[in-house]
């Protein structure tokens, strides 16, 4: 264990498990083991699918207030030196270059709520509860990484008030895209990883850089530089043999990473 953050793979599929009871809550340590985590398996080719999800009674309470402020460097600041790691570690799960799924039980707070927006796709349990409460704390939150999801209305009131939404409001505004009962919330999420990870390994990379990239931009310049990355694709063996697995009913086999991707 790397301050309260393992890394488990089954299969094609490996999980990120935060563990630091009693509420998850985020360290500066914290945030440095996860880049760490996230940085590691984007480089790795025997997994295919991640999954982000705590190892205890809910997903994260947020940033560990009790933390103290002072900072080993003389250079920088505590809180400056937290919100750097924080950028950086919010920004490893965003590029990281495998679909990645946060699997959400209990409360999602400040923090918690950022990590699991830096997910490609999110599952909540029923009794999940999603939200920025940093004002309450004298502090501002994470309304950037939100706001790539909801509208400017629903982040401004959950900022504003800091008061958090349901799995059911979060599944009705498209924050969450499955809820689940608690004792299926994993089962659930894993079987989604595993039905993504079975498809092209390097289709789901370079599918992720194109989605990425396309996100940065209005339509009309997002698009032409998506179908960038579907010409690459298209030209490597594994298109080929998608196609090919289609047309004769059976299973692909895909040659990547022995054949590199182009």
């Amino acid at each position: 264990m790397d301050h309260g953050i393992t890394v488990r793979a089954s299969g094609k599929v490996a999980e990120v498990v935060m563990d630091r009871p009693p509420v998850n809550a985020v360290a500066a340590e914290t945030y440095e083991a996860l880049t760490a985590a996230f940085r590691e398996l984007s480089d790795r080719t025997d997994a295919h699918a991640v999954i982000l999800r705590s190892a205890g009674r809910l997903y994260s309470a947020g940033a560990d207030l009790k933390q103290p402020a002072e900072s080993d460097s003389l250079a920088e600041r505590g809180p400056e030196r937290r919100q750097r790691l924080a950028r950086t570690c919010y920004e490893a799960i965003l590029d990281c270059t495998l679909p990645t799924i946060a699997a959400v039980n209990g409360a999602a707070l400040g923090a918690g709520a950022v990590l699991a927006a830096c997910c490609d796709i999110r599952l909540a349990a029923t009794d999940a509860r999603i939200g920025l409460p940093e004002i309450k704390a004298g502090r501002c939150g994470g309304g950037s990484h939100l706001m790539r999801i909801l509208s400017q209305g629903q982040v401004r009131l959950m900022y504003f008030t800091g008061d958090p939404i349901s799995a059911e409001d979060a599944y009705r505004l498209g924050l969450v895209q499955q809820v689940c009962e608690p004792d299926r919330l994993l089962t659930e999420t894993r079987d989604l990883a595993a039905r993504i990870a079975e498809q092209s390994p390097l289709g789901l990379r370079l599918a992720k850089q194109a989605l990425n990239e396309a996100e940065k931009h209005h339509v009309r310049s997002g698009y032409p530089a998506e179908q960038v990355y579907t010409l690459r694709l298209g030209t490597h063996p594994d298109a080929a043999e998608a196609a090919g697995a289609i047309l004769e009913k059976r299973a692909p086999v895909w040659s990547w990473p022995a054949v590199q991707e182009v």
